[in-house]
């Protein structure tokens, strides 16, 4: 069975807080490098990375993480 893709988006929460790679990394206690895995797909956070890094955004778990892939931003879905 092939594994699963969890899809996210920490490079968009990232982006509109204007947050590097490294910051998100300190305030959460791991390598920058994870947050890059991770935010690339080659990574699937523990339970407890993602619930962290949902509470550090202030947003659902949901939100940052999903096993279907996010729908485009300016999408027809979303012009109501």
């Amino acid at each position: 069975m092939p594994s699963e893709i969890i899809h996210n988006r920490i490079a968009m929460l990232r982006a509109e807080r204007s947050l590097s790679r490294r910051e998100l990394a300190e305030a959460l206690g791991v390598l920058y490098q994870t947050v890059g895995y991770v935010e690339r797909g080659e990574y699937s956070p523990s339970l407890h990375l993602a619930l962290r890094i949902a509470a550090y955004f202030e947003v659902a778990v949901e939100v940052v993480f999903s096993t279907e892939p996010f729908p485009r931003l300016g999408s027809d879905s979303e012009t109501a």
